[in-house]
């Protein structure tokens, strides 16, 4: 009819202001978390990466010394830092595909950036629970050892086991399971989101994914305590094969490979010391 008017459509976002978001938290993030961590390996602080000799040998031995219940305080302040950076160095870029997809269901909200960041906190909380109870453990671990001279000689068979753990994790149900929803970001949005009560939906669909994707990744993540947090080549590779399975197409195909090269790992260990 003349004289009417049709709304127009609204722009789709070009490419390079969709992908803005993650090249920022990768900018922001990832790079300086890779940073630090390179350095404090390259430092005379690298054994608070690797677990060892917190009360005895290293620099803030004096400071767990003097602070009330310091030799539990400040070890545990000391390795949450350095999980905290491992997530964010490695376990947010696996969170790039569900952080876009969200940060495009937002777009139009003048909190758009809260709540992806609010979302964010959710994965990363996760993450931080999962850091407690495996440090918790690998805390356990060492002391085992370290009352038991004949654990501590064998203690290549705890490296070799966790290895073969997550080399057979490979291949289980549950891997397969979580993977495939870790690499469809949309059914989390979908399943969380309604826009009713942002704050609490937004945390919670972080949470719910990160849950997923600890279930995941929780076997490769422990390969860290066998190589060392402050070994960043090892990390790297770690990272980079979390990355592949969940985000790039076709990733899942070296879920195979992955477990059976560990396997083979756990198995020249053990023929090296047999």
């Amino acid at each position: 009819m003349a004289g009417s008017t049709t709304p127009a459509a609204p722009l789709a976002p070009r490419r390079s202001d969709a992908r803005r978001p993650a090249v920022i938290l990768i900018a922001a993030v990832v790079v300086p978390a890779w940073a630090l961590l390179a350095l404090w390996s390259a430092s005379p602080w690298r054994g608070y990466l690797d677990h060892g000799g917190w009360g005895d040998t290293l620099a803030l031995s004096p400071l767990c010394r003097a602070l009330p219940g310091g030799e539990i305080v400040v070890p545990a302040l000391v390795a949450g830092l350095a999980w905290l950076l491992m997530i964010a160095a490695m376990m947010v870029p696996t969170v790039l595909p569900l952080l876009g997809m969200f940060r495009r269901v937002v777009a139009g909200r003048p909190d758009a950036g809260r709540l992806v960041g609010i979302m964010l906190g959710g994965y990363v909380a996760v993450w931080m629970g999962f850091g407690v109870a495996a440090h918790a453990a690998d805390t356990g671990i060492r002391s085992l050892a370290a009352a038991s001279p004949g654990i501590a000689a064998r203690a290549w068979l705890i490296g070799a086991g966790v290895l073969a753990l997550a080399g057979a994790f490979q291949f289980s149900a549950l891997k397969y399971r979580c993977l495939e929803r870790c690499r469809t970001p949309f059914g989390f949005v979908n399943a969380h989101w309604h826009g009713r009560r942002p704050a609490a939906e937004a945390f919670r669909l972080g949470l719910d994914h990160g849950a997923f994707c600890v279930a995941c990744c929780w076997a490769l993540m422990l390969v860290t305590f066998v190589v060392g947090m402050g070994n960043p080549g090892w990390m790297l590779a770690i990272a980079a094969a979390m990355a592949v399975e969940k985000n790039l197409p076709g990733g899942q195909a070296i879920r195979a490979p992955l477990g059976l090269g560990l396997l083979a790992w756990a198995g020249a260990i053990v023929v090296a010391h047999a």
